[in-house]
């Protein structure tokens, strides 16, 4: 929720990719990143492996790709989904960042 939070704080548009519904979104998020955990961000062609909204937002940041903002973030960005998020996303058929 974090990584969503920090898309929604900059207003960029993302692809949500489903990697708990499906063995092969997955596989190639692992082949992507080198690592199984998530949220993975590719960001122009630059993999972000298991990162917090935090850390998305200062590779933006660092990189120029976006400007300051004193906008707050919807979620708290410094740190991943909880178990019980997890388990809500698996029951409603949701999806993960890729």
């Amino acid at each position: 929720m974090g990584v969503r939070a920090i898309m929604s704080k900059y207003d960029l548009e993302y692809e949500d990719i489903d990697i708990i519904n499906s063995a092969e979104n997955y596989a190639e998020m692992v082949s992507k990143s080198g690592q199984p955990l998530s949220p993975c961000v590719e960001v122009d062609g630059i993999m972000l492996a298991d990162v917090s909204g935090e850390e998305v937002e200062a590779y933006l940041l660092e990189n120029r790709l976006v400007g300051a903002s004193e906008k707050e973030a919807d979620s708290p960005t410094d740190r991943g989904c909880s178990d019980e998020e997890h388990e809500k996303m698996r029951q409603a058929q949701s999806v993960r960042f890729f």
